[in-house]
């Protein structure tokens, strides 16, 4: 491969012929050969459009040439549309404020200027510092593209995937309204209940999931962009915020505002915290359900076996025929990462060192990646699992006529204490608790009727 030669305050770098980055980029990849993870997508188009508006706000304030600034917009929309993403080789794991990815879209959409401008590669007659990172600093460009990104993702693939699932899980509790089951609490037998108002409680976990998605939305609307160097917007005329954040805006179609305090938008992470926060609590309700699902489905022969699994795959490579709950075991792992995910958003939040957060890459590469599993966990388990769950309700109905718990039924015409005998006396003999009262001539056969009508005891008393 040929090299060219180009220059940053250090000193001569050798870069890649045909790269697009320059000297910053490339003394980043020598320093940082960490994990190989390197920003997602969604960063950098969020950060392409950062760039976009940047250029376009300069122009509109006279701060760029008209031919700089519409090469500049060219190329940093071919960045958003990912034609350059193999120009973006830097890791996660580099340093904290950004600074060097900052600076690699600098060098590729200056680069990129010069060439649909005519110009030799590397020949900075479009500056990376001077004309695209203008008015900018990466001290508000990265948290601003953190938050573009993350806001943008969960407006677009997350919210759209809880729908979808919540949508799903309200259809089987439909379906399943006049399938009666015991209940359990403690993971012991309790009172019945429906099938279908067991998954009306997931159906509503999911519904609260999507309100806590729109508040950890709106917890990134408001951007750092304009802050500069330490929020005090040195090097930036006075309407460069407002001008840039308006294009960013429109582009995405969220309301994105500049930030009511650029020190605290640029020394802390908390809207980002608070955000992942949200997508925690969705990660346990999403565990809960899977977990509940797949214990539902337990068996064939020696487990609950009140839901039958969409079988979806061989489950083992020894035991013929056996399959196994993988969408729940899929999401649960999912959920997992994402709690993992947030002690990694928790502790880079808090580390912010007094005008600057230093954990502004690992922190994105965390909410993305969370945004991401959440969004294609919940829908691929509401496509491969819920839609073609079915009720075993011939296992329902036996778990009720069996259940110990019905004596409860029995309290309010016998006494807690006299109904706890029969339990106790049923659960010793192998017997019912029907035939346990009626043997004792505790009730007659038309009173016991009444009172272990099995959809009966899924409600209030009537009167």
């Amino acid at each position: 491969m040929g090299y060219r030669i180009e220059r940053d305050s250090l000193g001569d770098m050798k870069v890649p012929e045909d790269a697009l980055y320059g000297a910053q980029t490339q003394r980043a990849v020598d320093n940082f050969p960490i994990s190989g993870t390197r920003f997602p997508r969604r960063f950098i188009w969020a950060l392409g459009l950062v760039k976009r508006s940047c250029a376009r706000a300069n122009l509109e304030l006279d701060e760029l040439d008209g031919p700089t600034a519409a090469a500049i917009e060219q190329a940093a929309t071919e960045v958003m549309s990912g034609d350059h993403d193999a120009h973006f080789p830097i890791d996660i794991y580099q340093t904290g404020s950004g600074t060097s990815t900052n600076m690699n879209a600098n060098e590729v959409v200056a680069n990129r200027a010069i060439d649909i401008m005519g110009g030799a590669r590397g020949s900075k007659s479009v500056h990376p510092n001077d004309h695209v990172n203008r008015g900018q600093s990466s001290n508000d460009v990265i948290p601003t593209t953190i938050h573009v990104a993350g806001a943008t993702a969960i407006q677009e693939t997350l919210i759209p995937s809880l729908e979808h699932l919540h949508s799903a899980l309200n259809a089987k509790a439909e379906a399943f309204s006049n399938i009666v089951k015991s209940g359990r609490t403690h993971l012991m037998d309790a009172t019945p209940m429906t099938l279908g108002q067991e998954f009306s409680g997931y159906a509503a976990q999911i519904e609260h999931g999507i309100r806590r998605a729109h508040a950890a939305r709106d917890a990134l609307l408001e951007l750092a962009l304009g802050g500069t160097a330490v929020g005090t917007g040195i090097n930036r005329p006075v309407p460069f915020p407002a001008a840039a954040i308006a294009h960013i805006a429109n582009e995405s179609g969220l309301p994105f505002v500049e930030a009511t305090n650029h020190f605290e938008a640029q020394a802390a992470r908390d809207g980002v915290v608070e955000a992942h926060g949200h997508l925690n609590t969705l990660a346990a309700s999403l565990n809960k359900i899977a977990n509940d699902i797949r214990w539902l489905g337990s068996g064939p022969r020696t487990g609950i076996y009140e839901l039958r699994l969409p079988a979806t795959q061989p489950g083992s490579s020894i035991m013929p025929g056996k399959v196994n709950p993988v969408m729940s075991e899929m999401l649960t792992m999912v959920c997992a990462r994402v709690m993992g995910n947030h002690t990694t958003v928790t502790i880079g939040g808090m580390n912010g060192n007094f005008e600057l957060n230093v954990y502004l890459p690992v922190i994105a590469d965390a909410l993305l990646a969370s945004i991401e599993l959440l969004a294609n966990g919940a829908r691929t388990f509401s496509d491969r699992c819920i839609q073609d769950l079915e009720a075993n309700q011939e296992a329902c109905e036996q778990s009720v006529e069996r259940n110990l718990a019905i004596c409860t039924s029995l309290a309010p015409a016998l006494g807690y204490d006299k109904a706890a005998a029969i339990s106790k006396e049923a659960f010793k003999t192998g017997q019912t608790v029907r035939e346990v009262a009626l043997q004792q001539g505790a009730l007659t056969e038309d009173e016991l009727a009444r009172l272990l009508e099995p959809m009966a005891m899924t409600r209030p008393a009537q009167d």
